[in-house]
Formats: C-alpha cells, structure tokens, sequence
C-alpha cells in the first residue's frame, strides 16, 4: 500500500513537471502558429526551406505550431493566387519562394509579383557555380573564357532548367561581365540538375551553370572541378573555389530563398514573423539545419528585402531584355 501510494505520488509528480516543462515552453514561444506553404512538390529547395526552418523554429520552441502544405502548378503560380485569393487575410500562412518568383513575374508565367505579396524576409541563399568534369581540359574559368570570347559556339553551357530561367541567365551575366557577348551563350538546356551534369559527363556540353552547393556536393564526390563561383569572398566549405569578383570580373549572383505573407497581413503581424526568423539564427537547432544543408545566411527583413527584391527585378530584367526575353 505503501509502495503503491510513493508511486502514484512520484507519478503525480512527474506529470506535474511535464506540465510546467510544456508551459515554460509554451510561454516562451514567441509566435503561436505558422502555416507554411510550399508553391512545389515535395524534396526540392522551397520544400527543404519550409521544412528546416519550420523544424527548427519548434524545436527551439520558438513557435508552438508549424504545419505544412505543399501546392504545385504553375511554376510557383497557383500557391501564390491562393494566398492572395483564398487566404487574402490569413494571420498565420507563411510561403516560401526564391529568385525563381522575380523571373518568373518578368516572364508573365503568372501575372502577380512580390509587390502583391507581404515580404517577411530573405533568410538563406546559394551561390552559382560553373563546373566542369575532372576529366575536362578546363582548369581555370579564365581558359572556359579564352574560348569562349575566340569562338562562342565552342562553348556549350549545361542549365537543368529552361532557356530563360536562372541557370541560363547567370552564365550569360558572368560571360557578359568577363568580355563576352552574352547573348551568344550556347545554351543546352534539360529537365533536371541530374540530365545536365550527365551532358558534360557525356561531352554534349561543357560546363555546367549549377547552384554553389549542389556543386560542393559534386565536387565532394570527385565528379567535378568548380572553376569559379558567384559569392563576394570564398567559401569556407571550399576556399580553393575563386570569385568571379576576383578573377576581375564585376559579377555576382545569390539565389535568396525567403518568406512571403498574404496581402492582408497586418505590418505589425510581418514584424513578428521577421523577428522570429532573425531569434532562429541564434538557436542550436537553427545550426544544425543550416549545416546540414550546406545553407548561407541572408537575413533581410522586410524593408530591406523589399529594396533588395526592386534592385533584382532591375538587374535581372535588364539582363533578360538584352537577352532577347522580354521586349
């Protein structure tokens, strides 16, 4: 009997300090609930985004609440048209987006822009790169460029996406700033990061246009040699990689991935959503996430991403207009 009493006490106990915990943890979350929306399908970079920066925020108990919704169609169109149409007031909804959102609004691939959306912040980004196979006689981005400026035609950049879209329009911003017509730029395009690494592996192409740390993890596995990447200062996960700002070339280039608000969203209600995202970076389980993933820190919070998204849409659309893709 006695016994018995101990361990309903020490039972009592516990569950009353499991309680308090869930409390604390309670009290100390600094949003109730975020609902993130995800304008692609799942495993690629919009969903890893929402999804490490949604698991971090709860389980630094910076958030009591994080679900997630995945939406496709329209190259990103049909989540934003439903977060301005159907959740138009929505206090709780977050979307993910990134470059992709600035050309695509240029291209008329959906007719909204961020400028119908609530910027929250820019939180992570990625560099470009350009590889080429171990095997390639490329061994600085200077010689890529030699041949390049000699005989345009000689030079067959790899893009996994779109004439147009961002890999095609950073090869021709980087061309461009070292000499060359960028509107020579041979440009092959496939339906995936995987078909264009096999075309250089093949010879159907010579250099690959590719994101900074899809081109680390290449790299990492012996595939590749990365010529030069887009960051203002080397890595440190790869400080052998050169800038293009360093080799003399006045360009530079970083895919931000960040978050949106729906139109109604209260200027106050932004504000506390950017705040949250800014006290994740300071948390262990934000490290952990970000080093995971290989992501570089961007933090830019309303305002600031809205001054920085205006000079993109300015310099990636001029660039599409020398280009030939808009009028």
């Amino acid at each position: 009997m006695i016994s018995q009493m101990f361990g309903k006490k020490r039972s009592f106990i516990a569950a009353l300090a499991l309680t308090s915990a869930l409390s604390a943890g309670m009290a100390n979350a600094a949003v109730e609930e975020i609902h993130f929306l995800i304008p692609g399908g799942a495993g690629g970079g919009w969903d890893g985004t929402a999804r490490g920066t949604g698991e971090a925020l709860s389980k630094s108990g910076l958030v009591e609440t994080v679900s997630f919704e995945n939406m496709s169609g329209g190259g990103g169109g049909k989540a934003i048209a439903h977060l301005i149409e159907v959740d138009g007031q929505a206090d709780n909804t977050l979307m993910v987006n990134s470059t992709p959102i600035v050309i695509r609004s240029l291209s008329k691939v959906f007719p909204q822009s961020f400028r119908d959306l609530k910027p929250i912040a820019a939180t992570v980004g990625d560099y470009a790169a350009f590889v080429v196979p171990t095997s390639s006689k490329y061994q600085t981005f200077q010689q890529l460029m030699d041949d390049y400026k000699a005989n345009p035609r000689s030079v067959a950049v790899a893009g996994g996406s779109a004439r147009g879209s961002m890999d095609h329009l950073v090869a021709a911003m980087a061309f461009k700033a070292a000499g060359g017509d960028p509107k020579r730029v041979k440009y092959v395009a496939y339906d995936a990061g995987g078909k264009a690494m096999a075309g250089i592996l093949s010879g159907e192409a010579h250099v690959l246009s590719t994101g900074f740390s899809e081109a680390l993890a290449l790299k990492n596995a012996g595939e590749v040699r990365i010529l030069a990447m887009t960051g203002d200062e080397r890595s440190a996960a790869a400080a052998d990689v050169p800038t293009l700002k360093e080799l003399g070339y006045d360009a530079s280039f970083i895919n931000w991935r960040g978050f949106f608000g729906s139109p109604g969203l209260s200027d106050a209600k932004a504000d506390e959503y950017a705040a949250v995202l800014e006290k994740m970076y300071s948390t262990d389980e934000w490290t952990v996430v970000r080093d995971r993933n290989g992501w570089t820190e961007v933090f830019k919070p309303r305002a600031e991403f809205t001054t920085f998204l205006e000079g993109q849409e300015q310099q990636v659309g001029d660039l599409m207009r020398e280009l030939g893709f808009l009028q």
